[in-house]
């Protein structure tokens, strides 16, 4: 005896929600029959072990959304062609279009077959159920109990959201915690569309793949890595964590390195998961010459921070396969140490620190230490503050000169500070109509040796570092405000006042306490500025053009006392000043504090935006600087001859300018330069343009520089970099650099390589020679390379192609 209905079941029909229960009612004439088939928590998730077990777990790349326990108050939806129930075998079944949609999950089906007696749910032909985390997954035939805990599966696949597959003959799950696939195929790649039989690039089967919910494993039985459908690695048994215990311990995947100064490396990590909160990697590398290089790092996550311990040390084999004037050969034992921890005081402030050690001054950069490779290491402990728009930073820092000659002068050259304070304020409210800022900068810092250049014969040395202790505490307070009149100028006056106190204690044998103004001294000096600015915009448009044009011709006066004590006051952050138009219109152009401009000052300019209808866009500023008034600080020497050859030297300044141009074609250019006031001549010149489509990406350069005598340096300077990349198949590319220095006539640093990349593997390898600037070892050179299976991982030979990025 049946009845079939047709359509989905509607709301009204349904009763209250009972533990996910379905309440189906049929009418028979005028007898209605009440059909109660159970659907319990999680019954949507018809395939909730199989799902959950794609090789992407297994290989940590990627995380799938399973539902682990199905919202008890959910709704069940179903509809079909016809819903069928027989009261004499008690069975219900949904044929025709069968669609199911509960907490999230999405099923449909050709037929559904549900036994009450059995308690056995049956899906036959076009299974598709789609997950909430986005996972698709395909089956012929579904068996399982009304609980979920057992079920049997034919032709199982699964595709992911990030476009990965599994395949399996068929998947069983048993005790409500075991699934295994049989003879399951997992990939990354994309199936060839014209031969779906052919085999993707790379791929991974297994005979068997069986995950155990209890203690949260995945075991593979028979497995082999396949590589254009051939088998290149074959694990007979391995064990590996779920998706649900990704942090757990075991081997990472390896590099190799080889370099001209180690020769080959290879290295292995193995990763400690200590706790939830705590972890450890320690990585062990082989190198041909040197031996076993040893690094370790121990992490540990607070509720308001972390804390980071590294480690690493070796015992080189030998040392004399090093050059002989560098101090990578007269050690034996060598070795870092550095702990860092960052932590949250509360939404506003942070503290904390950044240190390390090292047992000689080369070992970091010599092996290539991750994050202790630079030239110049920074420790420093800290204490900053960021609320709206004011902002506060505190540290204390020491340098580390990582190099590899014999001697140890640059460390003891580089200053202690103890510490470095900046407050900047901004008032939240206009005050009399404009904008209030205040700026606090303490530096006090101590140096055991001067940071001294002697230029024999020229009579122009320069100390860029006083031994000895100095300490500058500065504040400085700004006004200004703009005003537009009704003809569209707008005038912005500026007010500035500051003040600084300086203290200094040297050694009174220190070699340049000839140049200072005492051995132990206490100055003071004050600068009030009173400036304005006007600018007057103007807008040219062409009706119908779809072009505009703004010509804004910029002026600004800054009236001010002389700079006291130009030059008998260390100079210790104001040393890398440049005047081109990125600093015309500031108001003070010295970079840091130790320097203060002063004397009356005019700066005009000539500003223009361009946008045109056809897609490109230009940019342009040209100006020049006049001093008006007073004492010219750039005309004034200092320790470091800060101003000297910059360009405002002399009363009128050079000219600078500006300009960028951006096309349609993904064509830029910006090109910045100084020009000498009277001859036009550049002295200084820096351009760089770039260029990117879907074959070629192309970015160029060159930076001139006229000599600078009071520098030391007698001739002009010139350098010449470029890098592109080419795509010149539909998976293919060949990329390079190259840095030339013209004055010597030498390639600086030059690299090239070719990779492979499509939509599951990436294959890199470069070859990369760089200049030894301390002309102590010649070049150095290495070879990088990197073999990425997507979501598999990658193999990589270290940081050699880690310093070309961008290719």
């Amino acid at each position: 005896m049946a009845a079939g209905l047709r359509g989905a079941c509607p709301r009204s029909n349904r009763a209250p929600a009972q533990g996910g229960r379905l309440v189906v009612r049929v009418a028979f004439g005028r007898i209605d029959v009440s059909v109660r088939f159970g659907l319990k928590a999680g019954a949507a998730a018809l395939l909730l072990g199989v799902s959950s077990l794609t090789l992407t777990h297994v290989l940590h790349a990627q995380e799938q959304s399973v539902l682990a326990s199905a919202d008890p108050d959910a709704r069940f939806l179903l509809s079909s062609d016809e819903l069928l129930y027989n009261l004499d075998s008690e069975r219900v079944i949904a044929q025709g279009a069968v669609q199911i949609d509960y907490d999230g999950y999405q099923m449909v089906a050709d037929r559904v077959e549900y036994d009450q007696r059995t308690g056995r749910l049956m899906a036959v032909g076009g299974i598709e159920l789609v997950e909430p985390g986005g996972n698709r997954i395909y089956a012929d035939e579904l068996d399982l109990t009304d609980d979920f805990a057992d079920g049997f599966v034919n032709a199982l696949r699964i595709e992911t959201p990030d476009n990965t597959r599994l395949v399996a003959e068929s998947a069983e799950r048993t005790g409500g915690t075991q699934t295994t696939l049989n003879n399951g195929t997992y990939t990354a790649c994309n199936i060839c569309e014209e031969d779906p039989s052919k085999a993707p690039l790379w791929q991974i089967k297994a005979r068997r793949v069986i995950q155990n919910g209890e203690n949260q494993t995945i075991r593979l039985e028979q497995a082999s890595f396949e590589l254009f459908g051939r088998p290149i690695a074959y694990l007979p048994y391995l064990v590996v964590p779920d998706y649900q215990n990704r942090r757990v311990s075991g081997f990472l995947s390896p590099s190799v390195s080889f370099s001209s100064t180690l020769d080959l490396g290879v290295t292995v990590p193995y990763y400690f998961a200590l706790t939830p909160h705590m972890d450890a990697t320690v990585a062990v590398t082989g190198y041909s010459a040197q031996g076993f290089l040893t690094e370790a790092e121990f992490r540990r996550r607070f509720a308001t921070g972390d804390v980071t311990v590294r480690a690493a040390g070796i015992y080189q084999l030998s040392p004399e396969d090093f050059d002989a004037r560098t101090v990578d050969r007269l050690e034996d034992a060598r070795g870092l140490f550095n702990t860092t921890g960052r932590f949250n005081i509360n939404e506003s402030w942070s503290y904390g620190w950044d240190l390390t050690v090292q047992s000689d001054s080369n070992f970091g950069q010599t092996y290539g230490i991750d994050y202790f490779n630079n030239e110049r290491e920074t420790s420093e402990v800290y204490l900053t503050g960021l609320r709206d728009r004011n902002y506060f930073d505190l540290r204390g820092m020491y340098f580390d000169v990582q190099s590899p000659r014999l001697t140890d002068i640059e460390d003891a050259q580089q200053p202690f500070v103890h510490p470095s304070l900046d407050y900047n304020y901004t008032a939240g409210d206009p005050v009399f109509g404009g904008e209030l800022t205040a700026d606090v900068n303490l530096a006090s810092l101590t140096r055991t040796r001067a940071d001294f250049e002697n230029f024999p014969g020229t009579g122009r040395d320069r100390i860029r570092g006083i031994d000895g202790t100095t300490s500058r505490l500065t504040g400085e307070t700004e006004w200004k405000r703009s005003v537009v009149t009704g003809s569209g100028l707008v005038i912005t006056p500026i007010l500035a006042l500051r003040g600084d106190l300086h203290s200094s204690e040297l050694d009174e044998t220190s070699a340049i306490s000839a140049f200072t103004p005492a051995v132990n001294d206490f100055d003071a000096r004050s600068m009030a500025t009173a400036g304005v600015e006007a600018r007057y915009p103007v807008l040219l448009t062409s009706p119908g053009s779809g072009s505009s044009h703004i010509i804004e011709p910029i002026g600004q006066l800054f009236v001010r006392p002389n700079e006291q004590m130009a030059g008998r006051l260390p100079n210790e952050d104001a040393q890398s000043f440049v005047f081109d138009a990125t600093t015309l219109f500031e108001r003070d152009k010295f970079s840091g504090y130790d320097r203060i401009e002063g004397g009356t000052r005019a700066n005009l300019g000539l500003r223009y935006t361009g946008s045109f209808a056809n897609g490109y866009s230009l940019n342009a500023v040209v100006g020049q600087s006049y001093h008006l008034g007073g004492v010219n600080s750039f005309a004034s020497d200092d320790f470091v001859n800060a101003g000297a050859n910059s360009g405002l030297e002399t009363d009128v300044s050079d000219f600078v300018g500006e300009v960028a141009l951006m096309t349609p074609a993904d064509l830029g250019f910006r090109a910045g330069s100084r020009f000498s006031k009277e001859t036009m001549d550049i002295n200084r010149f820096d351009a760089g343009a770039t260029y990117a489509n879907e074959t070629v990406s192309l970015e160029g350069g060159v930076t001139y520089q006229r000599e600078q005598p009071e520098y030391n340096f007698d001739v002009d300077r010139y350098e010449v970099r470029g890098s592109g990349a080419l795509r010149f198949a539909e998976n293919w590319s060949v990329f390079g650099a190259a840095s030339y220095d013209a004055r010597e006539g030498v390639l600086t640093t030059s690299a090239i390589g070719f990779g492979y990349d499509d939509e599951c593997f990436t294959f890199r390898i470069a070859y990369i020679e760089e200049r030894d600037e301390r002309e102590l070892s010649g070049s150095d050179w290495s070879v990088g390379a990197q073999l990425t299976f997507r979501t598999l991982g990658d193999i990589s030979s270290g940081g050699a192609l880690d310093r070309f990025g961008a290719f």
